[in-house]
């Protein structure tokens, strides 16, 4: 326990070095209809690339991170809400919604049907409802985790893995 505090209480130092910080469920997250076929349509509609899933549980230190350090910066959020719709998924969840495919199914199965093992994970979904990119795990910082979005908003997952696509971006 004591460990967990620690590294919260860390997480928010580091947070406060940074720019401005807003609440990560108000401006980084959408409110989720529990229907991502229909999340796609709306996607496609407001022409985003696609949609940004983080699969997550309450008791993961590395998505608490996460969220006290870099989805509260306005900056990632801002970027991120350009082009992606942005869902949390509960890995423990028992909460009924329709996947990409219109089948009903639970938070917790539907993470167990994409092998999330474990958290934090950020699946990257295109607008035919096909995973395209994943990463499992943290970012470094903030100018990382939005590499990572500008890998998969300019097409780079397409042609190389993110590892080298960060290399030449250096």
């Amino acid at each position: 326990m004591f460990r967990f505090i620690l590294v919260l209480w860390f997480a928010m130092l580091s947070g406060l070095a940074q720019g401005e910080t807003r609440d990560v469920h108000q401006f980084f997250f959408d409110q989720k209809l529990g229907d991502f076929k229909a999340e796609l349509a709306n996607a496609k509609k407001e022409g985003k690339k696609g949609i940004l899933l983080m699969f997550e549980m309450d008791e993961c230190p590395w998505c608490h991170r996460m969220k006290m350090t870099i989805l509260n910066q306005s900056e990632v959020q801002d970027y991120y809400k350009k082009h992606f719709l942005v869902f949390s998924v509960d890995t423990k969840g028992d909460t009924a919604m329709i996947d990409f495919k219109g089948r009903e199914t639970t938070e917790k199965k539907f993470s167990e049907e994409n092998r999330v093992r474990a958290t934090p994970v950020f699946g990257f979904i295109d607008l035919e409802g096909n995973m395209i990119h994943r990463l499992t795990g943290v970012t470094k910082d903030v100018d990382e985790f939005l590499l990572l979005g500008r890998y998969v908003v300019e097409g780079a997952y397409k042609t190389q893995s993110f590892s080298v696509y960060k290399q030449g971006a250096r």
